[in-house]
């Protein structure tokens, strides 16, 4: 209404613009222009309000069905509370009579309750005794799983000098190859293998040049090795001995053995590392029915063996 009072103003004001000096014209026209521009504004303003105030109708919905939700679950808790008294009421009226009905069997059942307990002590002194035992296996099983742990050391180290020890011995001994002279690594031990070829005439004990060549060389080795066991083997084939004084084969192969003994011993093999033994014609390595199985068994065995005293000690602890 206001606005439109302001409009016809104008237009009065208009018409008599003849009678109106410009200056008021002007300002007539500054006012209707803000006023369009108030008018913009609230009618901007108006929007927002409508907008927000159709949001407070929503967000009013959505708080009705909510409360309703909760009328809703309020009933239901309500309802169970009620059942919830009910059932305890009726759970306390049981209780009373089976208290009032009981007093034998609560009687059985601490008799009962009495012997499981005396029962449930001895397994626990039983359980204890047996987890007492159990530690006492696991720290004799740790000992033993350390013992066996430095015994595989010391073997593995023994099997690893006994390897070096023979390859030094081979290649001591490197310019007899092909003359009856073998080398090998067995059961931990290093077997020296020189046959009478190289070392005796037929019938014979005493040691010739190549065979003393051979032995002295393996005696530099041995005394450079003071911990290794030298077992000196004599064996024979089977063809009986007859002759002077040597009795049989057994004697002729302890006779050997001891030749290349006084060998070593004078080549400065300390003699605790010597032991000398005639084995006859009782191990041979060759069948005894041809010329060549009889010469290769004819022989000097020399076997190496790893001294074994930190072994026994402490297989002995």
């Amino acid at each position: 209404m206001m606005l439109k009072k302001i409009t016809l103003s104008i237009c009065i004001a208009a018409i008599a613009v003849s009678c109106v000096s410009k200056k008021v014209f002007v300002d007539l026209e500054d006012k209707y222009n803000k006023l369009n521009e108030d008018k913009k504004e609230l009618l901007a303003q108006n929007d927002e309000l409508q907008l927000n105030k159709n949001k407070n109708i929503e967000d009013l919905k959505k708080l009705e069905n909510k409360h309703a939700d909760l009328l809703q679950k309020n009933e239901a808790l309500e309802r169970e509370v009620d059942d919830l008294k009910k059932s305890n009421i009726e759970l306390k009226k049981t209780y009373d009579m089976l208290a009032s009905k009981s007093s034998s069997a609560l009687e059985k059942n601490a008799i009962e309750n009495r012997k499981l307990l005396s029962e449930l002590d001895e397994k626990e002194t039983k359980l204890m005794e047996e987890s007492a035992r159990l530690r006492k296996l696991e720290g004799e099983l740790s000992a033993r799983s350390s013992k066996i742990d430095e015994l595989e050391k010391l073997i593995s180290e023994k099997e690893s000098a006994m390897q070096e020890l023979k390859n030094t011995v081979a290649n001591a001994l490197k310019g007899f190859e092909g003359k009856g002279l073998t080398i090998v690594n067995k059961n931990g031990k290093v077997y020296v293998s020189m046959e009478n070829k190289l070392l005796f005439n037929s019938g014979s004990w005493a040691v010739g040049v190549n065979g003393k060549k051979a032995v002295k060389k393996l005696a530099k080795v041995l005394s450079d090795n003071p911990d290794i066991n030298v077992l000196i083997e004599g064996h024979t084939d089977n063809d009986p001995f007859n002759g002077g004084v040597i009795e049989d084969n057994w004697d002729l192969s302890v006779k050997r053995a001891t030749a290349i003994v006084r060998i070593l011993e004078d080549s400065n093999v300390s003699t605790k590392q010597i032991t000398a033994a005639g084995r006859s014609e009782f191990i041979p390595v060759a069948s005894n029915d041809s010329n060549e199985g009889k010469a290769k068994n004819r022989r000097i065995e020399i076997i190496l063996s790893p001294n074994l005293d930190e072994i026994a000690k402490l297989l002995a602890e």
